[in-house]
C-alpha cells in the first residue's frame, strides 16, 4: 500500500514542479508567454488554468504525504532486539518491611 501512495506522491512532485515551472512569473523568467488567443490559450484563461492546477496538485501533495506519514507511524512497531537482558517478572511477593530501629539509640529531633 506504502509503495503505491509513494509512487503517486512521486507523480504528484513531478507534475507540481511541471506547473508551477510553467506559470510566467513577475519578472518573465521561466514562463511560457505565448501570442494572443482566445478562450482557454489566452493568457487569462492560462493563468487561471494554471492556478487551479497548481492548487489542486498542491492538495492532492499535502494529502499523499499525510497519508504516507500515517502509514510510515503505523508500520512502526516496537520489537525488541536482545531477549538476554530482560527480565522475567515471575515475583509478585509484597515487598519486605523496614528494619526495626535499634534500640538505645536517640531519634533525632
Amino acid at each position: 500500500m506504502s509503495t503505491f501512495v509513494l509512487v503517486i506522491h512521486t507523480l504528484i512532485a513531478i507534475a507540481l514542479c511541471g506547473v508551477i515551472l510553467i506559470q510566467r512569473s513577475e519578472g518573465g523568467g521561466l514562463g511560457i508567454g505565448g501570442g494572443t488567443g482566445g478562450g482557454l490559450v489566452s493568457a487569462r484563461g492560462a493563468a487561471d488554468l494554471l492556478t487551479r492546477s497548481t492548487t489542486v496538485l498542491a492538495s492532492l501533495f499535502i494529502t499523499t504525504s499525510i497519508i504516507l506519514a500515517v502509514l510510515a507511524a503505523a508500520g512502526h512497531k516496537s520489537r525488541v532486539i536482545d531477549t538476554s537482558l530482560a527480565t522475567p517478572a515471575t515475583s509478585t511477593a509484597a515487598p519486605a518491611k523496614a528494619p526495626p530501629a535499634p534500640a538505645g539509640v536517640p531519634l533525632a529531633k
